[in-house]
């Protein structure tokens, strides 16, 4: 019967060594030489593939959209249920509405009433890559959308407060 001493290191000649290190980098360097195989998020192609659709941004005032935003405001329950069954629209236009949210009008009013809503329209949102990448390719944060109206050619018109950037 053999014992091993296990007080005593194990000594590894030149040649083993060598070798050891050659099977190593043999694991290694073939995953690093190869180009990553997955596009990355930021790229515009991706985006594009995601959203399935050219995104056409717009700004106009508040005041020129008063009733198609209350209305939008209104249907916030509907549209975040749409938003999480969506899987393709025609078309997606994000309207910029730099004024809202500075006085206290119809539109700012309706936003507070409907808080809870907006909360989960920006929920289902955020769990939708098409939506939440339209939105993040435009460098919009979810606390910014206010509403999203749906219209019968199955398009989509997404409100948010602020500057087109």
């Amino acid at each position: 019967m053999l014992r091993a001493d296990i007080h005593r290191p194990v000594l590894l000649g030149s040649a083993e060594r060598a070798l050891f290190l050659a099977a190593a980098l043999a694991f290694v360097l073939p995953p690093l030489s190869q180009p990553p195989l997955a596009q990355g998020l930021q790229s515009q192609e991706s985006i594009d593939a995601i959203v399935g659709s050219d995104v056409k941004t717009e700004e106009t005032t508040k005041n020129a959209q008063v009733e198609r935003i209350l209305a939008a405001i209104e249907m916030t329950q509907d549209s975040a249920e749409r938003v999480r069954k969506a899987f393709t629209v025609n078309a997606l236009e994000i309207v910029f509405l730099p004024d809202l949210g500075k006085g206290s009008g119809a539109i700012e009013k309706a936003i507070e009433e409907h808080e809870e809503d907006i909360e989960a329209l920006r929920d289902s949102i955020e769990g939708s890559a098409m939506f939440y990448h339209a939105i993040d390719s435009r460098e919009i944060l979810l606390q910014d959308v206010v509403a999203v109206e749906f219209s019968s050619d199955d398009s989509a018109t997404i409100f948010v407060t602020g500057d087109e950037r």
